[in-house]
């Protein structure tokens, strides 16, 4: 009888973890919703970065004389191949935004491809 009850309760222990577990592919492995196409500096880019870098990188009063604001000031810092640098966090780049996380992964693979298509004023 012991016997019996052990595996009863080991069954049921088991079915009860077992059915916790997921094997939805969606849960397991969730689509990529990061949308990189279409990017365009006016409806894209300029706003990630006019809510992350403004407040700094404003065209009034730019911290470290680096103004980002407008696209001819963005542009110059493409040109100069630190924009991706800098919000990557990457070594040997001032990490930006500074003293904050960097840029969720999505926004900077937007800034990305809109670099990587030779950032128009679009």
């Amino acid at each position: 009888m012991n016997r019996f009850l052990l595996i009863c309760s080991s069954l049921s222990l088991m079915m009860t973890y077992s059915s916790c577990i997921s094997n939805v592919e969606e849960e397991l492995y969730p689509p990529n919703t990061c949308d990189t196409a279409n990017v365009t500096y006016s409806l894209i880019v300029e706003p990630i970065i006019a809510q992350n870098c403004y407040e700094c990188h404003n065209a009034v009063e730019p911290s470290s004389g680096i103004p980002l604001e407008g696209y001819d000031n963005l542009k110059t810092q493409v040109d100069d191949e630190r924009l991706i640098g800098a919000i990557r966090h990457e070594s040997g780049f001032s990490a930006m935004p500074q003293d904050a996380p960097a840029l969720s992964e999505c926004n900077i693979l937007k800034i990305e491809k809109w670099v990587a298509e030779g950032a128009q004023d679009n």
